[in-house]
């Protein structure tokens, strides 16, 4: 799974939330706001996984038992409310059922966190019915909530929460970064190509990858110019 380490780009955000999780002072929800592609939800799951794991550093280990049930989603203590496939919304059947689920006791964790987003997906009826939860939240739930435009969301919503501003990568951070995991793959590149992929990303680390892959196959295992 992705840690603290790992990310790219949101170097004061990431520190604050660690040192949070090193003195343990989380709030008792974050929400996290930024354009698409910009790494939201991955934060949320570093801190998920640096809340849950075994060791005691202030950032996920990514190999005990509790990590790599966070990476596949199957954590006890963990739960994902985004919409069903096949679904637009967040609807407020999804939302009561994660409330029957956060009032349950601890299977293993530290906590227990909702990781919700994004938020401009969840109908009216479902934001007020979350709302009461975070109005008075049981002492051992943290929520971790995603959206790419909090304008548009009821502030009695957002002033429960600590709000963490995530900004677009630049060129640079996203060549780099392309780089990093195409060595690590042993895939070779040429340099124009991943200045070429930056480009067209505009910011967002997720499209820069999706875009990557397409290359790959494209390109016969390797990111060339001339096919980006």
């Amino acid at each position: 799974m992705l840690t603290f380490q790992d990310i790219v780009g949101h170097q004061g955000p990431i520190e604050l939330l660690q040192r949070a999780v090193r003195h343990d002072r989380l709030h008792h929800a974050y929400i996290f706001v930024g354009p698409e592609g910009t790494g939201k939800r991955t934060v949320a799951t570093a801190l998920t996984g640096a809340v849950q794991c075994s060791t005691d550093g202030g950032d996920a280990c990514g190999a005990c038992p509790s990590c790599r049930h966070i990476d596949d989603r199957s954590h006890p203590d963990v739960h994902w409310l985004e919409p069903r496939k096949g679904k637009r919304d967040i609807t407020i059947e999804q939302v009561r059922e994660l409330q029957r689920e956060l009032v349950l006791h601890r299977f293993s964790g530290a906590k227990k966190i909702a990781i919700i987003g994004p938020l401009t997906r969840m109908n009216l009826h479902a934001q007020n019915a979350l709302l009461k939860t975070l109005e008075e939240p049981p002492p051992h739930v943290k929520f971790l909530l995603a959206t790419t435009d909090p304008q548009k969301l009821p502030i009695t919503i957002l002033s429960r929460c600590l709000q963490f501003n995530l900004k677009a990568m630049s060129r640079e951070q996203i060549v780099g970064q392309l780089s990093h995991i195409l060595e690590h793959e042993q895939l070779p590149f040429e340099p124009q190509a991943l200045a070429l992929l930056a480009r067209a990303a505009q910011g967002s680390m997720r499209d820069a990858l999706s875009l990557t892959d397409q290359a790959i196959a494209q390109g016969g295992n390797q990111v060339l110019a001339s096919v980006v």
